[in-house]
């Protein structure tokens, strides 16, 4: 029976090439007994429909909930996210249905790293201001939007995983002091990236610099809240890098209204897209971006192999490198398919 695969079409750019470029899906083509092809465009969420159709689906921003593994005819045995983060996957139903959900961590650390660090730098420089200033013809302005040098400083991630350890590591060049809030990240290896394990509270009143990389779920929802932001200095920075409801967007936007932080830099937002009408997009002591910062070469390649890895894995019958939930290859299901 050939092995089908479906590939969402929302990582096609406006000329219908795949934004990653074709080399990681001639992978695909060359597998034998395997088809794939693109989901129509502007699907939003993942049916029962598909998971009947498919045995693998490669997902980029559609929801795969609860209800499209519910149905009696189902085929899929995997679904390769197009990205570290699963939040728009029901894990629990999918482990529960026998279908594996995979992600590339790997592919994410030092784009997702670099992106956190040039909002650090942009804010750090008022880079937004100084760029206006001199588009305006207010030269001479210049003397009133002093930046704030990085040199021992200090900058605490929220979310010491990958991400947050690979910033630690970029940010030691500046010779900032730096903390961790993470309660299961290894105290050891902190140390040796040169940074201490504190509590959210101590990162939240001592950093300069507060970059959350935080993974989202019931655990971290809101995790920075009201009253964490009110423990942050009038001159510190909020950068997020994670997930949008890791952070409390009406209290961040209470506290930047009011200038009782200096700024934020913000790639991701509660609702995305964000509505034109999000007054933090009104604000000028933040930068804003896509959800889509780290979007470079460099990681979409990556992703892009690590995710047709993962589907080329389920097809071969071997289990794929990064199972979000291993407990899913015992189902009877998987195991049918295992070799």
């Amino acid at each position: 029976m050939t092995f089908k695969v479906g590939v969402t079409s929302d990582i096609l750019d406006a000329k219908g090439e795949p934004v990653f470029g074709r080399e990681p899906l001639q992978a695909l083509d060359a597998a034998p007994g395997l088809e794939w092809e693109w989901l129509p465009k502007g699907i939003r969420e993942i049916t029962a429909g598909h998971a009947a159709k498919y045995d693998a689906l490669y997902v980029n921003s559609p929801w795969v909930p609860a209800a499209a593994v519910a149905g009696k005819d189902l085929r899929l045995k995997v679904v390769s996210r197009h990205g570290v983060g699963y939040d728009s996957v029901d894990v629990p139903a999918m482990s529960a249905a026998g279908v594996l959900v995979c992600n590339t961590p790997n592919a994410m650390p030092r784009p997702v790293a670099t992106m956190a660090l040039t909002l650090v730098l942009a804010l750090a420089h008022r880079l937004l201001a100084k760029d206006r200033m001199t588009r305006e013809g207010r030269w001479n302005d210049r003397v009133d939007h002093m930046g704030m040098g990085l040199t021992g400083r200090t900058l605490g991630v929220v979310g010491a995983g990958r991400i947050g350890k690979e910033l630690l590591r970029l940010a030691r060049v500046f010779d900032m002091k730096l903390l961790a809030a993470d309660p299961y990240a290894e105290e050891l290896e902190l140390g040796y990236l040169g940074a201490r394990r504190v509590p959210l509270e101590t990162v939240m009143a001592e950093s300069d610099f507060v970059v959350v990389t935080a993974l989202l779920n019931a655990e971290t929802r809101h995790l920075v809240n009201a009253k964490q932001l009110a423990r942050m200095k009038p001159t510190a920075y909020l950068i997020n890098v994670a997930r949008g409801p890791v952070v409390d967007e009406k209290a961040l936007y209470e506290v930047l209204a009011a200038s009782k932080i200096a700024g934020a830099g913000l790639d991701v937002f509660e609702e995305e897209p964000t509505p034109a009408s999000n007054p933090i997009l009104k604000l000028d002591n933040v930068i804003v971006t896509p959800h889509a910062l780290c979007w470079t070469d460099e990681l979409f390649g990556n992703i892009a192999r690590t995710a047709v890895g993962a589907v080329l894995a389920v097809h071969a019958g071997r289990a794929p490198q990064f199972v979000v939930d291993a407990g899913a290859l015992a189902h009877p299901r998987a195991r049918a398919w295992l070799k």
